[in-house]
């Protein structure tokens, strides 16, 4: 496999395709270290907000303030805004905020770009926080070209398959251990309607790069396909993608949510909670709200690999975890609050605060020895784990790849590419526009990456 450009110095002017990521390095507003942070005796925190985020605002002050003096503030705000924001400040080494919520995406990128403070020095001297615990995908996604440690997880995730087990017995059928999307597709059509108002399966459609182009590539690199080939070639209009986009939408057109060109990870989350859909193909952290104290259908769901169709295994990998500002003044406390938010003893803490289910979990070893976690976490924990460690973002189809990434390619390109591309095929979903015709379009948008890449 060729080294990946991203690692390699580029120009600023190509730099600037990366779009919203990488924006502020056009606005020539270089503050530097000497920035606005928190300073003192208090950070400033930006971070997503997904309901573990929310659960941690409200446990902070009460543990972490009250037992080491410092203060948090967060700022809290939805994901393409936080991206957004992050992207603003860290780009800048403005120095407003000194950690943030990133995924394994960001990390190596602006670890290459030099805005973010190693933690191999800290992790070191912090026994406590035991790094070896860390599950070895989760420690390898948030490394940079230097092997060094940019990041620290606060939950891991891959993807996998949900299901009724009731409507499923209800029918006299039986989901495969290791179903392919070809059994998938039948067993849709087969419980589709099983219950007024409800569909066979709910899958995203909803544009962006980490909403449809998520799961939706991770179909492309089971049926064969890739967004580029390892010289940078595009290949959005070659067989084996154009096979899996075609098998994706006809799928969800034919027997998925309504409004599905409109439905994110949240909508579907709605749909299966209020069981309008029999299936869902989604993000493994699901599993928490489906079987929360008070979900309608806790105990009612199961949970079998991502199915497959070429390759072995199809889950992505992704983690949000905590970075830390290059120029951040206040590094020490940095890693303190990190320490403590990534922790054995907060996964502990939650369990206790909130119930075992909302775990900030997939991250850790030992996480999966607590006995009370493995009791409520029986339905998915194991397949979970399985999923994150199964999950090969190095070599996530049946040929190399120019860069990492199984959901995702790894180059600050893709924020904008992905999300483009994502708009078409949307459209194809909701009835606009034909597959050839988006992935035409898509074609075109991918090649201005192909020449930008192409020879180096």
């Amino acid at each position: 496999m060729r080294t990946p450009s991203r690692f390699r110095p580029r120009a600023p002017l190509a730099m600037a395709a990366a779009g919203a990521l990488l924006a502020p390095l056009l606005s020539g507003c270089w503050t530097g270290a000497g920035g606005t942070g928190s300073g003192g005796n208090s950070l400033n925190v930006l971070m997503v907000n997904n309901p573990q985020m929310v659960e941690l605002q409200k446990l902070t002050a009460k543990h972490f303030t009250k037992d080491t003096g410092i203060k948090v503030n967060f700022t809290v705000l939805p994901e393409n805004d936080v991206r957004d924001k992050i992207s603003q400040d860290f780009a800048n080494q403005a120095g407003q905020y000194d950690v943030a919520t990133l995924s394994n995406y960001e990390i190596p990128i602006y670890a290459k770009n030099g805005w973010l403070h190693e933690m191999d020095s800290y992790a070191r001297k912090d026994t406590a926080y035991d790094q070896a615990d860390v599950l070895p995908p989760m420690r390898q996604s948030l490394k940079g070209d230097d092997k060094k440690t940019y990041g620290q997880p606060f939950y891991g995730e891959s993807s996998f398959l949900m299901y009724r087990k009731d409507i499923f017995a209800a029918k006299g059928l039986k989901m495969p251990a290791h179903p392919t999307w070809q059994q998938v597709g039948d067993l849709a059509a087969k419980v589709d309607g099983a219950k007024p108002g409800m569909r066979g399966i709910c899958l995203r459609g909803l544009p962006g790069w980490g909403e449809l182009a998520a799961p939706l590539t991770t179909v492309v690199n089971t049926f064969g396909g890739t967004w580029f080939d390892t010289k940078w070639k595009a290949q959005l209009n070659a067989k084996p993608f154009k096979d899996a986009v075609q098998f994706y939408v006809d799928l969800v057109r034919k027997h998925g949510e309504s409004g599905a060109a409109q439905s994110g990870f949240a909508e579907c989350l709605n749909t299966m909670t209020q069981s309008k859909s029999a299936m869902w193909y989604d993000a493994t952290s699901a599993a928490g709200s489906l079987e929360a104290s008070n979900s309608p259908v806790k105990g009612k769901v199961g949970y079998v690999p991502a199915p497959v169709e070429k390759t072995k295994s199809a889950g992505w990998l992704y983690t949000w975890a905590w970075g830390i500002q290059k120029a951040s003044r206040n590094t020490d406390k940095a890693w303190k609050f990190i320490s403590w938010a990534s922790g054995k003893d907060y996964e502990r803490l939650v369990g206790q605060e909130f119930g075992w289910a909302d775990v900030p979990a997939g991250k850790r070893e030992s996480t999966y020895k607590i006995p009370q976690y493995r009791k409520e976490a029986a339905a998915f924990q194991d397949v979970t784990r399985a999923a994150i460690e199964n999950a090969r973002p190095n070599d996530p189809g049946v040929q190399p790849r120019p860069a990492p990434g199984i959901q995702f390619v790894d180059i600050p390109e893709f924020t904008d590419l992905g999300t483009k591309v994502s708009q078409e095929i949307s459209a194809a979903i909701a009835g606009r526009q034909s597959v050839d015709s988006a992935l035409d379009k898509s074609q075109r948008l991918a090649e201005q990456i192909s020449e930008e890449y192409e020879g180096r």
